[in-house]
């Protein structure tokens, strides 16, 4: 209308105070003339600003459900994108997903839902610290060694390869081997006495002599078979790896023959504590992919590092949060924290796909359904709980067999503890694994001495003001994080009654000089069915990477953990921050693929985990050219 508008004002005033040969301009008609021109300049000005606007690709709205890892990945990619006028919206139901609130306990002490550990080959969220200007040694403990305890004691220590000398790896070894060893290795070390980088497995299967303390070495050498099996799984291709996640790994741990004690003793509380179940109820394939990621890789794949001050979320979310909600190009990311989604509409577009369309969810803090209508893409970056609630509430969603078996899956119930002591106990490890103990029933079991790994924040584990004169920390005892996977026996127990196992059985058990300490002050969370849990034959129930598809529904992805990633499979395996975290990177850049059709995007860059060893290579290769005519008998 304005450019229908514009040439008649423009005529009508030219005609209407052109000079004529008789007369000259009054004061009025001057004045009318320069009101006329302003009024013609405004207009230009208008229509300048629409055609400009007209101009600029239309908005791009994106909506992220979901504020873990996945959520956190996928936002990055998409704020960082410089897709021109774009809007990228967090929905979760915490009420601050961008870490700047902590989680208190009643006492007013901080606390946080389970302790996540950080592994070597973390590339992306080292890649994330130095875009964030941290520096490693100041987010991050050095890496630690953990140890293995049972009943009967002490049962293991797994080393720290990548600081490990020669004499810690070697020196126990009986008979004189050792210094044997320790001459060899120094000698093919240039004389140095750090511990050489091993082709994998020789220096893990080393360090098993001096490492475990009770695992008789034949037991140890029945793990043989499970290398083969790796292998093997590792290299097939996806109708192998189907055949693998339908055998349950303790199926797969009897008909390669490992011993009853090194399942009982150690395979069985690691899995309980790093898939959180039994090797019973786990896809083998699932537990083969942690066991290479994190042992088998390479020789320091299971160095791990803990959180150095606070939590995961203040150490690492929240300042990744101030960096996408404070850009200044338009595309700031805007967090809903405190909502959760009710309903995800489909509807048919003029391409004859589905497209997503609109996003309603409940906003807890006003008790409102809001919707965010016209978008152009969803991530999904859900766990099993959060898929199973949306998909529900979503029956266009549940139309799509991708969605609605994700939805069925079931997920793993957790407690977390924080128990504080009036004195300081000295533990071997600051991160420690219960093994076989009956009062688990059932469950995996951790404890971790905070005091050690955050002995530099020793105020604050307790909630206190490190900079009151009046806190003397050399006075402060331990403060332990204990955490139940599987807990499912425990669950029902009332919080005292879990506080009484751990202070009057469990630690005791594990590091006597517990017994001499009196509990000051205790909390305990419990969060039934969070944890996704990679039942046999869950893996063609898991989403996909790419939702629904392209060909069908090309605007909704899916992140986590627990996706499908198809061609854009990452190194980084299992239940996996780092794995989480380049899912919503996937997801992010193939949403854009599919959605931006105007203008150019950056794709979020992924960073690799390192090279397969030479070894390893080799050893796959071999596999697959004996695999092509011997049948897989075990995985029938």
């Amino acid at each position: 209308m304005i450019k229908l508008i514009t040439p008649l004002l423009i005529a009508s005033s030219t005609n209407a105070f052109a000079p004529s040969a008789r007369t000259t301009l009054s004061h009025r008609h001057a004045s009318w003339l320069q009101e006329s021109a302003e009024s013609q300049e405004v207009v230009e000005e208008v229509v300048a600003e629409e055609e400009s606007s007209s101009s600029a690709p239309p908005k791009k709205k994106y909506v992220v459900v979901g504020g873990g890892w996945g959520g956190w990945g996928a936002a990055k990619a998409l704020c960082e994108s410089g897709i021109e006028n774009v809007e990228v919206t967090m929905i979760d139901a915490l009420p601050d997903p961008t870490g700047k609130t902590p989680y208190l306990s009643p006492t007013g002490k901080p606390v946080e839902a389970g302790t996540r550990g950080f592994w070597k080959d973390y590339p992306n969220i080292n890649a994330l610290c130095a875009q964030l200007n941290l520096d490693e040694n100041d987010v991050f403990t050095p890496f630690t060694n953990s140890s293995f305890y049972s009943p009967d004691g002490l049962e293991a220590t797994a080393p720290v390869f990548g600081d490990a000398t020669v004499d810690q790896i070697v020196g126990g070894f009986p008979f004189g081997v050792g210094d044997a060893l320790k001459n060899v290795l120094k000698d093919a070390n240039g004389g140095s006495d750090e511990f050489p980088m091993l082709p994998s497995p020789l220096g893990q299967v080393l360090a098993t002599v001096p490492y475990f303390e009770r695992l008789p070495i034949a037991d140890r050498a029945s793990m043989v078979g499970l290398l083969l099996a790796t292998i093997d799984c590792m290299a097939g291709d996806e109708q192998t790896q189907k055949q693998y996640d339908r055998m349950t790994a303790h199926d797969l741990f009897l008909k390669f023959r490992l011993s009853e004690r090194l399942v009982s003793d150690f395979l069985k509380p690691t899995l309980l504590v790093g898939l959180f179940k039994p090797p019973e109820e786990l896809s083998a394939l699932v537990v083969m992919e942690l066991l290479y990621y994190y042992a088998l890789a390479h020789q320091d794949s299971f160095d791990v590092r803990w959180i150095k001050n606070g939590t995961v979320s203040d150490s690492l979310i929240a300042p990744m949060a101030d960096l996408l909600m404070e850009k200044e190009d338009g595309a700031a990311l805007n967090v809903l924290g405190g909502c959760r989604v009710q309903e995800i509409s489909v509807e048919k577009g003029g391409d004859g796909k589905s497209h997503a369309s609109k996003v309603s969810y409940l906003n807890t803090k006003s008790g409102e359904i809001e919707e965010i209508d016209n978008v152009d893409g969803v991530v999904l970056a859900l766990g099993c709980q959060g898929m199973k609630s949306v998909v529900s509430a979503s029956p266009d969603l549940a139309r799509y067999p991708e969605f609605s078996l994700a939805a069925s899956l079931k997920g793993i119930d957790v407690i977390s503890c924080r128990l504080y002591f009036d004195r300081k106990v000295k533990t071997r490890s600051p991160a420690n694994v219960f093994s076989r103990f009956e009062e688990l029933r059932g469950a995996g079991g951790t404890f971790f001495m905070l005091d050690q790994l955050q002995d530099e924040s020793l105020a604050e584990l307790w909630g206190l003001d490190p900079n009151d004169e009046s806190v003397d920390e050399s006075s402060l005892g331990s403060v332990v994080a204990c955490d139940f996977y599987n807990a499912g026996g425990l669950m029902s127990l009332a919080d005292e009654d879990i506080v009484e196992i751990l202070t009057e059985e469990l630690l005791p058990s594990a590091v006597s000089r517990f017994a001499d300490a009196k509990l000051v002050d205790s909390w305990v969370g419990k969060y039934g069915g969070v944890v996704s849990w990679f039942s046999p034959g869950s893996y063609t129930s898991r989403p996909p990477l790419e939702g629904a598809g392209s060909a069908k529904l090309p605007n909704v992805k899916c992140a986590g953990d627990w996706v499908r990633m198809g061609e854009r499979e990452h190194g980084a395996k299992g239940l996996c921050q780092e794995r989480a975290f380049v899912s919503g990177f996937e997801a992010a850049n193939s949403l854009m693929r599919d959605t931006v059709t105007d203008g150019p995007f950056n794709e979020h860059e992924v960073l690799a985990v390192r090279e397969d060893e030479m070894a390893v290579k080799i050893g796959m290769d071999v596999n697959r050219k004996v695999m092509s005519f011997v049948p897989r008998f075990w995985t029938r």
